[in-house]
């Protein structure tokens, strides 16, 4: 049977050329293989592809005159053109005596601009799709060697979450994952939390970070045991705890949010994960988390509406993070945000600075979230009792703390010390 996939999403990209192959090694040119390669060029076509051609290695070559599902006509032996005059597309089939079998699908597309009017700066895909893949046991995609390196390790992070999220979805259906849900304890209210502990201490609500690795920092702590720092951290005063699931490059896991909630710790749990598609706010919540991460340097606007709208209705919240006053004043056009979180770490040069909380909070962004009431949340470069300080007096009610806590012995007595409690 000839196989297709939809590999046409150029979604966050703009490649200027890109390659789409398929191989067949079926036996002989079917109807249903031309209905097939039909639907194919239609895809292309609203993908902006402005040539398809199908390359097809068949011994006993094409006879005869065959139909497409849409009643276009292919005329063959040497040369089956598909003549649309919706586009500029085309399909062309040419005869060859290989013995191979094989259809190889080719797709050029036209030079475009990139769409940057989104305000997203991080890259969701390689700019000339993925490298080399199989799309089933006589199918297979590649795309020619180009320059297709992401630009920083945020863009290399997004970039790898294609190939997992196929596998998972390959091992963990939807409709399996939708029960799972249902059964999960329900979920906390994750700012509620916050603003209690802020309210008690007089100290910024503490979400404090489960988290064995970092690209930047390789491992930070050797005798990683998810449970027992996550039992730590509550005995300390945390009010909240983010629970890092990448397995690539921190090491992480979906599975730890499940043992930190099967194990009784009753704090809310946030999914730190590089979401960029609502099966894994689901699988989050599968898990036992009470709420997700989104990135806004990833994200657009829509996108973010569509994923909090999909986190709402699973009944969790969203904390939203920004790096950069552009990304800030975007993300503020959306009404729904109750909880934001700046990320004092430059994605270019990965130096941190506090500063960044307080030039964004100083400004006419801070007025707006201060009118809104929007809980900020402080991230990275937050060690000590001075930073936390510091970064309070900037306009901040929670703090994300990760690093500082992890590596310690004992992050009972180092959230205590951190908060001065």
């Amino acid at each position: 049977t000839f196989q297709q996939k939809h590999y046409l999403d150029n979604s966050n990209s703009t490649p200027s050329r890109s390659l789409f192959i398929l191989t067949s090694t079926a036996a002989s040119p079917q109807r249903t293989h031309y209905n097939q390669l039909h639907s194919l060029y239609k895809m292309a076509s609203r993908a902006g592809f402005q040539q398809l051609q199908i390359h097809a290695q068949q011994r006993n070559g094409f006879k005869g005159r065959v139909s497409s599902s849409s009643g276009k006509a292919f005329r063959t032996p040497n040369v089956l053109r598909y003549k649309g005059s919706a586009s500029p597309a085309q399909l062309a089939c040419r005869r060859r005596g290989d013995r191979s079998g094989k259809h190889v699908v080719s797709c050029t597309q036209a030079p475009a601009q990139q769409d940057m009017e989104d305000g997203v700066t991080i890259r969701r895909c390689p700019p000339a799709g993925t490298g080399k893949h199989s799309c089933g046991p006589d199918v297979q995609f590649y795309v020619p060697d180009v320059d297709n390196e992401p630009k920083n390790i945020l863009e290399e992070i997004v970039w790898s979450k294609v190939p997992e999220l196929e596998r998972r979805k390959e091992l963990l259906p939807l409709m399996n994952m939708a029960k799972m849900v249902k059964i999960a304890p329900p979920p906390m209210d994750f700012i509620g939390a916050l603003r209690a502990a802020q309210e008690k201490t007089g100290k910024p609500g503490l979400i404090a970070e489960v988290k064995k690795a970092s690209p930047s920092k390789g491992v930070i702590q050797p005798d990683f045991d998810p449970v027992k720092i996550a039992q730590a951290y509550e005995a300390g005063g945390a009010a909240c705890l983010s629970v890092l699931t990448d397995e690539k490059f921190f090491q992480g896991s979906f599975d730890n949010l499940k043992y930190i909630r099967e194990a009784g710790v009753q704090c809310p749990l946030l999914c730190k994960e590089f979401i960029v598609d609502a099966y894994q706010i689901m699988l989050a919540r599968a898990k036992g988390a009470s709420a997700v991460l989104l990135i806004a340097a990833v994200l657009p606007n829509k996108d973010l509406i569509y994923l909090m709208k999909c986190a709402e209705k699973l009944g969790m919240q969203v904390l939203v993070e920004v790096h950069t006053a552009e990304e800030m004043e975007r993300v503020l056009k959306i009404e729904e945000i109750k909880l934001l979180g700046i990320n004092n770490r430059n994605l270019e040069t990965f130096e941190v600075s506090l500063d960044i909380t307080k030039e964004l909070l100083d400004g006419p962004l801070g007025d707006i979230v201060r009118e809104r009431d929007i809980l900020m949340v402080g991230e990275s470069g937050i060690f000590t009792p001075e930073h936390v300080k510091f970064v309070q007096d900037a306009g901040v009610g929670s703090i994300l703390v990760g690093e500082s806590l992890v590596r310690e012995n004992d992050p009972e007595t180092a959230i205590k010390t951190l908060l001065e409690l």
